[in-house]
């Protein structure tokens, strides 16, 4: 007679626990782990290989051998077939390090035309030369093994990942600068709600330039959305340029209103014209503070020169370091711009970008928003 099966204890942990639900949720996972990880969680609930076969639609045995691996070696190792014996790897050690080690290389160094590797060069080379350099076993290399050689090593030699190289050497010096008018910003909102009366002693303004906003005009008519039909905009694909232009804009961080010019370019006398623009927009006796990056037409000696005659103590410049685009406030205010006003903007004529433009600088002037800084400033020397 068949001695009666015995329930296996299985014991899971809360971390492990909390694993194999999220396995048994995904949407990724390969379809033989999420089957082993409800066959865990059932059996945790209900002891028994019969019943829970019956419920995952699967063989006990099935259920067994799941639980008893579990049992050896961890709720995790079960999911997971067991390594099996298998032939022996044809590539050593040493090629795969050879070839790791080339792919880390540029093309061009090796005389190649291309910039980087394709993996069908990369093997292409190996085969050619890994057997001089005593590595027989790449002579029959293919491209599919060069890929998983190098997915094992977390190499990509066909990608290019950008970063941004510091190259001012006073840059925390700088950003402490901005930071300390940003946190000036701050004290001054503060003083305005205590008092209730706002001050004009001082204006602070995030200043910059966005050039090269396209003047594209359509070729035919945009065709509305209709319902059933299509739910977008279609537009043809051909478009015809009128040239470009260049927004001159600056944000007063106290009452968020914004100053702006458009023009054909951004020079010295372009950025001077902004300068004067200021100069009538506030009270004689107001300072004003510009946070600005070093372009040229901002410390010019036409722009050195229009600033000496100006009364002492009018304009003050906080530069921001070189790279540190993302220090200045204004920079958030074109994004939105650029999502809300300029995608997809088509006109038939510059004239009429430019006056596109400044009707939303009106429209974003008639409910100002305050842009406020908060990353570091608490760090601010």
């Amino acid at each position: 007679m068949t001695a009666w099966r015995r329930a296996i204890e299985l014991s899971i942990g809360e971390h492990d626990l909390a694993k194999l639900i999220s396995i048994t949720r995904s949407r990724t996972e390969p379809a033989s782990r999420v089957e082993r990880a409800r066959i865990l969680l059932a059996y945790r609930e209900n002891p028994s290989f019969f019943a829970v076969g019956r419920s995952l639609g699967v063989h006990h045995q099935t259920v067994q051998r799941c639980v008893e691996r579990a049992l050896a070696y961890g709720p995790m190792a079960a999911l997971d077939d067991r390594p099996r014996s298998g032939k022996e790897p044809m590539i050593t050690a040493e090629a795969k390090a050879w070839l790791t080690s080339l792919a880390c290389r540029k093309a061009k160094e090796l005389g190649y035309p291309h910039e980087l590797w394709t993996t069908r060069l990369l093997a292409s080379h190996a085969r050619e030369h890994g057997p001089a350099e005593g590595h027989a076993c790449l002579g029959k290399l293919v491209q599919g093994t060069v890929c998983k050689i190098l997915n094992e090593q977390e190499v990509k030699p066909h990608k290019v990942r950008y970063y941004l190289e510091r190259r001012d050497p006073e840059f925390k010096e700088k950003m402490a600068q901005v930071l300390c008018v940003y946190r000036e910003v701050r004290i001054l909102k503060q003083a305005a709600a205590a008092s209730k009366k706002p001050s004009d002693a001082v204006a602070i303004v995030s200043y910059d330039e966005k050039p090269g906003i396209q003047a594209l005009a359509t070729t035919a008519p945009d065709l509305p959305p209709e319902p059933g039909v299509h739910e977008t905009f279609a537009r043809d694909h051909e478009y015809k340029r009128h040239g470009t232009v260049s927004l001159l804009a600056g944000i007063d961080l106290l009452t968020g209103k914004v100053h702006a010019l458009v023009r054909d370019r951004h020079r010295s006398c372009e950025f001077i014209e902004f300068l004067k623009l200021l100069d009538a927009a506030y009270p004689t006796h107001t300072a004003i503070k510009l946070i600005l990056d070093n372009h040229s037409a901002h410390i010019s000696k036409e722009t050195n020169a229009w600033l000496a005659e100006q009364p002492a103590g009018r304009f003050e410049f906080t530069f921001i370091p070189k790279h540190g685009s993302w220090l200045n406030l204004v920079e958030g205010f074109f994004s939105k711009l650029a999502r809300s006003v300029l995608r997809h903007i088509r006109v038939a004529s510059k004239q009429e970008l430019k006056d596109r433009i400044m009707a939303a600088m009106d429209h974003f002037n008639r409910h100002p928003a305050v842009h406020t800084w908060n990353y570091k400033l608490d760090k601010a020397v």
